[in-house]
């Protein structure tokens, strides 16, 4: 990092109070080196990153970071508060504030910068000494690894942390899964000294007994500082054991894949993860702690002790108990909260589905006519230079891609909860749900089920000679026979029951019931933007029009979540065509951009700005969908195509109404976010120009507030 961090850099009195004031603060340095080109465009860039996941880490330290178009080269700025700053973490404020910026597209660059700090974050000498530098000089150059500066600062830090750090820095022993610096030899007060019979179990040259050996796997969804802080945590705790951890970091960048003959060694495998583990079926029949990444930074040595104890006991895992989501998780992590997981595993790969087969079918009704669906099949008849053959040939290739919906909702469910295991056994009940007229609700009991039957086959003990044929013959074959049986036998005939129920009450909708259903699909489309529970609104739509021949209720509850789904994005760009002035440069430039999403259902164009300032743009969004929702059930609008935006309104029954409830709905969020912004404008101005912060990293510029 010799070039990334200066001593101008560095703000070793940080007076902000909150995030956004700090990024502002440190970015304003970056600004002044020339390793930012646009402020409030590389800030926009932060919040952006900061609204999908905090990045306060424990012990007191905040990394907010970015890749952004913003930036000429990779660069660190540091601050140190006194009072500590809330960036998210569970410990509290952080006093230690690290703004990593990249360029856009520099993977390498950002990974190198964010796994290089991470692990030196973990080692409480190196943080120690940042509290007790008092030149920026110094702190910049302990930051980039210079020797003498680092004894200085650690000389300041004071002697305890000296004398914690005892433990020599080349220990056999202990591997690393990557070249690039010595592991910091402090280890956290967690490791606790008595880590599951680590005492100094054959790390010595003696070669009497070799140590313990374990390989693990970290990684977390944005796939940089969390995964490489775990991995520097488990090294340390491993050379504090005398334990040898080599460590695969699964990075977004890629990753290095383990020697195979390293993992052939292994005596244990650590899985430290928050999205799947990329090729788990390496470390099969090994003793496995599957956990959090979180549980890798915090608690390493109680891992490494269950390790041994499932290795001492001589557990091992088949080769199907590959579950990337059956874990323990991170501390609080419920079953509710893995359930929406899986079920949203299963909706993400059924969507493609939903979109194609039903823009095929809505085109082949607009090229044959509402009698296509009675044309015969095209193999037995197609005239070239007729629209009704073309038209009844889009229809049936549509009729054949929803032929998959129900299939693939259950198996990929399955694969969410027990990995590839999971597709035989889900894809087979959802198959049966077809079959028994079950439908969705049928698919979705088909996915669980035959996740969980998978799941529970990977616990059973299976004997080393049969863990060959595993995963190619016993799982697909029992697993299938038992979904099969409870869905044909036991559950299936309920479910289709329920599913009828459900779809006559569609059917029987009306009045007020049906003004209100619009309306509450339109708050949550426009709640997340889309999040769960956008997906949630889409999903019940698409499941009324996912069969050959829909009922008018469901094509108009499909028709209003789509228009809901459009308000924010085209709000948000109206709102900065009329009140540019209550809104930054990027803000404006992102304006123009959402025309186009707004106008193709793409309602991620509102994130932003709700990203930017979330209090008052998405309860704004919230109430111009509400409002759509509620108009387009009014005025009796129907849509087949689940997709598509203002390209498919031709589709649409009654469209110049459905027009106007579009409008409508953007009209009423665009007014209200330039109300509530205006307020807040006027409030900046009595507070003579002080910085807005309600919003995460709302990045405001002081000149936007007083034009």
């Amino acid at each position: 990092m010799s070039e990334m961090i200066t001593a101008d850099l560095v703000d070793l009195d940080l007076s902000a109070d909150t995030r956004e004031a700090a990024a502002r603060a440190l970015a304003e340095r970056m600004l002044a080196r020339g390793r930012v080109t646009d402020l409030d465009g590389f800030l926009a860039d932060v919040a952006a990153r900061e609204a999908r996941m905090p990045t306060g880490l424990d012990g007191g330290i905040g990394i907010p970071h970015c890749r952004s178009a913003h930036v000429t080269e990779p660069t660190l700025a540091f601050g140190r508060s006194t009072a500590g700053i809330d960036f998210g973490a569970a410990d509290g404020p952080a006093d230690l504030i690290f703004l990593i910026a990249a360029p856009a597209g520099a993977d390498e660059a950002h990974l190198t910068i964010l796994s290089s700090l991470a692990r030196q974050l973990m080692d409480a000498e190196f943080t120690s000494a940042l509290r007790a530098v008092t030149d920026a000089g110094a702190a910049a150059a302990l930051i980039r690894g210079e020797e003498g500066a680092e004894g200085g600062a650690a000389g300041a830090a004071g002697a305890e942390a000296g004398a914690e750090a005892g433990v020599p820095d080349a220990r056999p022993g202990v591997a690393h899964a990557e070249a690039g610096g010595e592991a910091g030899a402090e280890v956290g007060a967690d490791a606790g000294g008595g880590s599951g019979g680590g005492s100094g179990a054959g790390a010595g040259a003696d070669g009497a007994a070799r140590p313990f050996r374990i390989v693990a796997v970290t990684s977390c969804p944005t796939g940089i500082a969390h995964t490489y802080m775990a991995a520097e945590s488990l090294e340390n705790a491993g050379r504090e054991a005398g334990v040898e951890v080599v460590v695969e970091t699964q990075g977004s960048a890629g990753f290095t894949r383990l020697d195979p003959a390293v993992i052939a060694a292994a005596d244990g495998v650590i899985l430290a993860h928050d999205v799947p583990v990329r090729e788990k079926e390496r470390f099969a029949g090994k003793p496995t702690v599957d956990t959090g990444v979180k549980a890798g930074i915090s608690r390493p040595a109680e891992l490494i002790a269950e390790v041994r104890e499932k290795a001492a006991r001589g557990e091992a895992t088949a080769p199907a108990a590959g579950t990337p989501v059956d874990r323990a998780g991170a501390p609080g992590e419920g079953y509710g909260t893995r359930l929406r997981t899986w079920l949203m595993s299963g909706v993400s790969y059924m969507v493609p589905f939903v979109a194609a087969g039903g823009l095929l079918i809505a085109l082949g009704f607009a090229i044959g006519g509402y009698t296509v669906n009675k044309a015969p099949s095209v193999m037995d008849h197609f005239v070239w230079t007729e629209a009704d053959s073309w038209g009844a040939l889009l229809f049936q290739i549509g009729g054949v891609a929803f032929g998959f919906l129900v299939p693939v909702l259950a198996g990929y469910i399955a694969y969410g909860m027990a990995d590839r295991p999971g597709l035989v056994p889900g894809f087979v009940g959802g198959a049966i749900a077809l079959t028994v007229n079950a439908g969705f609700l049928g698919g979705l009991a088909a996915g669980l089920l035959a996740g969980g039957v998978v799941m529970a086959i990977g616990r059973a003990p299976i004997p080393a000679a049969l863990r060959g044929i595993m995963p190619v013959v016993v799982i697909p074959l029992v697993s299938s026979a038992v979904v099969g049986f409870l869905m044909f036998v036991v559950i299936g005939k309920p479910i289709a029951s329920a599913q009828k129920g459900m779809t006559d009450w569609l059917n029987g909708l009306g009045g007020a019931n049906a003004v209100l259903l619009g309306a509450l699909l339109g708050l949550m489309m426009c709640f997340d933007l889309g999040g769960p529970v956008n997906k949630v609104a889409y999903a019940f739509a698409t499941a009324g029009i996912a069969v050959a021949d829909p009922s008018d209720s469901a094509m108009k509850i499909m028709a209003a979540v789509m228009a809901a789904g459009m308000v924010p994005p085209l709000a948000m760009a109206l709102a900065t065509t009329v009140r540019g002035g209550l809104f930054t440069r990027t803000e404006r430039e992102n304006g123009k951009a959402a025309w186009v999403l707004g106008i193709s259902f793409i309602s991620e164009g509102a994130i932003p700005f709700a990203a930017a300032d979330p209090l008052r743009v998405i309860p704004s969004s919230m109430l111009g969908g509400a409002v759509t929702g509620a108009l387009s059930m009014v005025f009796g609008a129907t849509l087949r195509a689940p997709h598509g935006g203002i390209f498919v309104v031709p589709l649409i029954g009654n469209p110049f109404l459905y027009l106007v409830a579009l409008a409508a709905g953007v009209c009423v969020s665009a007014a209200s976010v330039i109300v509530l912004k205006g307020l807040r404008r006027q409030g900046a101005q009595d507070a003579e120009g002080g910085p807005e912060t309600s919003g995460a990293f709302a990045a405001v510029p002081k000149e936007s507030v007083t034009a």
